[in-house]
């Protein structure tokens, strides 16, 4: 629970198993960290994960060892969690409750999901989004870590790159539609998609979606002034990994402290491309590479 919520110890402790978990909505109720007069933290899990829980909930030897709460000795289970860091060859700081539930945000925040979503996962307070264009919802975060967590577990998408947003314009064409997002970050992105496609999905300006985009489709230029080219989605940024192989190379690339986009290139590319991690580059791809998703 404390790997997949990035909960504190002290509040699995306090879980009631068979109230504060909702296998339906694929919920988490955390309700010692709420504080008087608010409701209590709720925290998606995966349909998979959600699942397993409820299995060994349904065993009725489990059930009956439990009382309302977990009822154990916090001092006790860090105990154990030192004595398992140890047997893995770890010290016993890296295996406590405290570092995973800090490995568990890093986690996510390298997953690209977005800081908003990630601080209520955590419990941290919402940071002020008065900087974007557009307003996210309680529930639209929600909606966004249920997606994360979803993807997270399936892994069903070879795509690397995702954004997280609300719709907030649109212009009609004959046969297809621009539709244009902003990001929980705040960043722009435009997408075409066919008119039949718009209203199959049941897009609006103020809908939140998600958006994908395949490494190979990213193009990396180097310069430090935005290049005049006809791709309408650009991101400046640094390289911050560099993967080689006999075939291919990924760049992943750190657009902001929390932000990372994944470009493809073959080897042969890149050696004429000639990048170095810490390089100033601009991530370009087409509107017409950018898949929409609606929960």
């Amino acid at each position: 629970m404390i790997r997949y919520t990035g909960a504190k110890l002290n509040e699995v402790l306090d879980l009631h198993p068979f109230h504060d978990i909702d296998h339906k909505k694929q919920s988490v109720f955390f309700r010692n960290s709420a504080g008087i007069g608010q409701t209590a933290r709720e925290v998606q899990i995966s349909e998979a994960l959600s699942l397993e829980i409820q299995s060994v909930l349904d065993d009725p030897d489990f059930a009956a060892s439990l009382r309302d709460t977990l009822s154990i000795d916090p001092a006790f289970v860090r105990r154990k969690f030192y004595e398992r860091a140890e047997a893995c060859g770890l010290s016993k700081r890296l295996g406590g409750p405290e570092m995973i539930r800090k490995s568990r945000g890093i986690e996510l925040m390298q997953g690209n999901i977005p800081l908003p979503a990630v601080q209520k996962i955590l419990g941290h307070s919402t940071p002020n989004l008065t900087s974007s264009y557009v307003t996210f919802s309680e529930d639209e975060i929600r909606q966004t870590a249920r997606y994360f967590m979803e993807k997270e577990s399936s892994r069903k998408t070879s795509a690397r790159n995702f954004f997280f947003g609300k719709i907030s314009g649109m212009k009609r064409g004959d046969i297809q539609s621009q539709v244009e997002l902003t990001t929980v970050e705040g960043y722009p992105l435009t997408t075409i998609i066919t008119n039949d496609s718009l209203g199959r999905l049941g897009l609006k300006v103020g809908k939140s979606v998600s958006a994908e985009v395949k490494a190979p489709w990213v193009v990396l230029q180097r310069c430090d002034e935005e290049p005049e080219c006809s791709a309408d989605n650009r991101f400046k940024g640094i390289i911050e990994r560099i993967n080689s192989g006999s075939v291919n190379t990924e760049y992943v690339v750190g657009i902001s402290d929390r932000i990372e986009l994944c470009s493809v290139v073959s080897t042969g590319s890149s050696r004429l491309l000639a990048l170095r991690k810490g390089d100033t580059v601009w991530a370009l791809f087409n509107c017409y590479c950018v898949v929409l998703h609606v929960d």
